[in-house]
């Protein structure tokens, strides 16, 4: 089965595409770095040619909302009608759990315009919502720095490792179109404050993690589940002190 992959080079893109590959599949990396441009449409038509399964996994550059919105809104337009034009049959986005409790957040505001376009499209689709990676441990952790110190919120927190999101998209992506979405998250909750401090440390990072109920996530004040998914959340196997330790 030809599967595509929006930012194949990416993060979890690049994982996905030796994941599906590895199963027998022709896995597609499909990015600007290959010729394949979203936003703008360009190589489009060429690498959707015979695709049964789309999966973006890109990314906007920025999480200015207007910024946000513009990529989101014109990466996904030209996707669903090249998609349209080539028959492909299944649809798969890489959402963010939590994305619709937090409308201030100018980024996850766009990702829901994003699916929204996707559920209008009429292609069969499956939205995959996951919590926070791993790897952006060092990301978050600048953006909620004040004054040398960093500010997190005592809220639930629950990451998942790259490898396990790539793992769950593949599943889906492999699988009957969901028309609807699931929620990926990692194997063990925390405190997100405790979380950070720990994390840091563990990294060598000597700055202080204060806890802050009113510390804002990239714009958003948290409450106690703005982050974490419900009950029936697909949970990945890879704990955080494994992942650390495998770096």
């Amino acid at each position: 089965m030809k599967i595509v992959v929006i930012g194949g080079t990416g993060l979890i893109g690049s994982k996905l595409v030796n994941k599906l590959a590895g199963e027998g599949h022709e896995a597609v990396a499909a990015s600007p770095r290959t010729g394949v441009d979203a936003v703008t449409g360009e190589g489009l038509a060429e690498v959707l040619e015979d695709a049964s399964v789309v999966v973006d996994v890109s990314n906007s550059p920025s999480f200015e909302r207007a910024a946000a919105l513009e990529f989101f809104e014109s990466s996904t337009g030209n996707l669903m009608a090249a998609e349209a034009a080539a028959g492909v049959g299944h649809h798969v986005a890489l959402s963010v759990v939590g994305a619709e409790r937090m409308p201030d957040n100018g980024y996850f505001a766009a990702k829901i315009a994003q699916e929204r376009l996707i559920e209008k499209s009429g292609i069969p689709y499956s939205l995959v919502h996951a919590t926070q990676f791993f790897e952006f441990v060092r990301a978050i952790a600048g953006a909620s720095t004040v004054d040398g110190e960093v500010h997190i919120a005592p809220v639930l927190f629950r990451p998942i490792a790259g490898d396990d999101v790539a793992a769950a998209v593949g599943r889906v992506a492999t699988g009957t179109p969901l028309n609807g979405r699931i929620e990926i998250a990692g194997p063990e909750q925390y405190r997100m404050d405790e979380f950070f401090r720990n994390a840091l440390a563990g990294l060598g990072d000597p700055r202080e993690v204060v806890r802050d109920v009113h510390a804002r996530y990239f714009g958003s004040e948290l409450s106690e589940r703005s982050l974490v998914p419900g009950d029936d959340a697909v949970l990945g196997r890879t704990t955080y002190q494994d992942w650390a330790v495998a770096q």
